[in-house]
């Protein structure tokens, strides 16, 4: 899967698809290639989630490869790849990687604004997963790691919330 995404001066662009889902055996590779000029602003959500646990399913085995680059007025803001291969579930089990969760995202926002990492920050408790937020040269990225798609979804929506984004209404059915 090939995404690119090109934001013209004072372009805004909220990318909030719904979470990909992930079945055993399934084999991703996706790129993401974003280019913003200097004044154009970003919120990008990607969620994955590594089968439906409310289903009994499990993604056992299976390839996850993640590849995002961010580029401002032609200069690299953002790089950032992930890679899960093989015995996945396994993978998912360890506590470095998501401790027996099984669904991830990442949020990026570009610029970042004190404020807003401040409200995301705020909600602490409020998290079923675990949530954390960054920012460094202009930009944040927070990252959310679950036990499920629906503690990831109630998470994400926390976030966008604080953020001042309202989610699609598609995420609500």
């Amino acid at each position: 899967m090939s995404v690119a995404l090109s934001l013209a001066e004072g372009a805004q662009l909220s990318w909030l698809p719904q979470e990909t889902i992930l079945f055993d055996s399934a084999r991703l590779t996706r790129r993401i290639d974003v280019d913003l000029s200097a004044s154009a602003t970003l919120l990008m959500a990607e969620a994955v989630v590594f089968g439906r646990s409310a289903m009994g399913e499990a993604m056992n085995h299976g390839h996850y490869s993640d590849r995002w680059r961010v580029r401002r007025g032609g200069r690299l803001i953002y790089a950032d790849t992930a890679r899960l291969d093989g015995a996945i579930a396994a993978k998912l089990a360890a506590a470095a990687v998501i401790a027996g969760g099984i669904a991830i995202a990442t949020v990026l926002i570009a610029p970042a604004a004190d404020d807003k990492l401040a409200a995301v920050r705020a909600l602490g408790e409020t998290f079923i997963g675990e949530v954390g937020i960054s920012a460094w040269n202009g930009i944040a990225v927070a990252r959310l790691c679950a036990k499920d798609g629906a503690a990831l979804r109630h998470d994400l929506i926390a976030v966008l919330a604080a953020l001042g984004t309202p989610v699609p209404r598609l995420w609500l059915n």
